[in-house]
């Protein structure tokens, strides 16, 4: 991997952290950063995960450091956040896309369960935020960008925890950029939708599971890691410097109207219908 000679957004030499980065979406974001030019720190509690990253990026001629990260630990935290800033000299964007699922109807729902799914989706971002606050307010393009979900918008029947942790993510995000505007700070948070990663094991449920979920999307197909990460590089550029305490969905349209698999059904109908139309032979056509 080599950085992008045309470095459209403007983030050539900017601090980046990303949280939860040794694998999955995480990783994309941070390999996507590093091509457009910034100096990327690639934070995870796998910590073998982020430095062979690391040492990936380097190799493609990015700055980039891995380092371990217990989101649940504030002092791990605090640790983490102060080495970053003390070798590049600064944090410009925070990135916290670290998160776990926890699925259970309420009734069986353990409380360990349920405590273990705020300690990292929600209090693992204010413990980073706190961390990295300091920093942010220093830089000159300060940007704040949290990993929400679709589930904060429309939860799905078993994800209680998981969907408001998720909401919370949301709430604290608003509440945060009223705080910081004063610094000229942005804090913004994002909304995937159907996007296969180890966690959630879209791609390998069964075909019927799989259309089922597909027909819930506007643009019925999965979404990918990089299209979550292009919308993070408009996020942390100056391009969305008037943007901030927002959600983005970037879902494909998830839901968007009641049932978008219409739309397909309706298309698949009038196609066999021109087809047929143009192989009927008709008596004036034969020799």
């Amino acid at each position: 991997m080599t950085i992008d000679q045309a470095v459209q957004w403007g983030l050539r030499g900017r601090v980046v952290i990303v949280t939860g980065a040794a694998s999955g979406i995480g990783r994309v974001i941070a390999e996507t950063f590093a091509r457009h030019g910034a100096k990327v720190a690639a934070l995870d509690v796998f910590h073998d995960g982020v430095e062979n990253l690391a040492e990936e990026l380097r190799a493609g001629g990015a700055e980039a450091i891995g380092l371990s990260c217990d989101v649940t630990n504030q002092e791990s935290v605090r640790a983490a956040v102060t080495a970053v800033a003390d070798h590049f000299g600064g944090i410009d964007v925070l990135i916290n896309n670290a998160g776990i699922n926890v699925e259970g109807t309420v009734e069986e729902l353990e409380d360990s369960a349920w405590q273990r799914c705020f300690d990292v989706n929600v209090t693992g971002v204010v413990r980073v935020c706190k961390a990295a606050i300091p920093y942010v307010k220093e830089s000159n393009h300060g940007r704040v960008i949290n990993a929400a979900s679709f589930a904060a918008i429309v939860p799905s029947i078993g994800s209680a925890a998981y969907a408001a942790s998720k909401a919370a993510v949301v709430q604290f995000t608003k509440v945060l950029a009223g705080e910081l505007g004063p610094w000229n700070v942005t804090v913004n948070a994002y909304a995937p939708g159907m996007i296969p990663t180890g966690m959630n094991g879209f791609a390998e449920m069964p075909k019927e599971a799989q259309d089922r979920l597909l027909g819930t999307l506007t643009l019925r197909k999965w979404g990918e890691a990089a299209e979550v990460a292009d919308l993070l590089l408009f996020l942390a550029s100056d391009a969305s410097r008037y943007i901030t305490g927002t959600l983005i969905d970037v879902s494909g349209g998830k839901l968007a109207t009641q049932i978008p698999a219409k739309a397909y059904e309706a298309m698949a109908t009038a196609a066999g219908a021109e087809n047929t139309s143009a192989t009927q032979v008709t008596p004036s056509s034969i020799a």
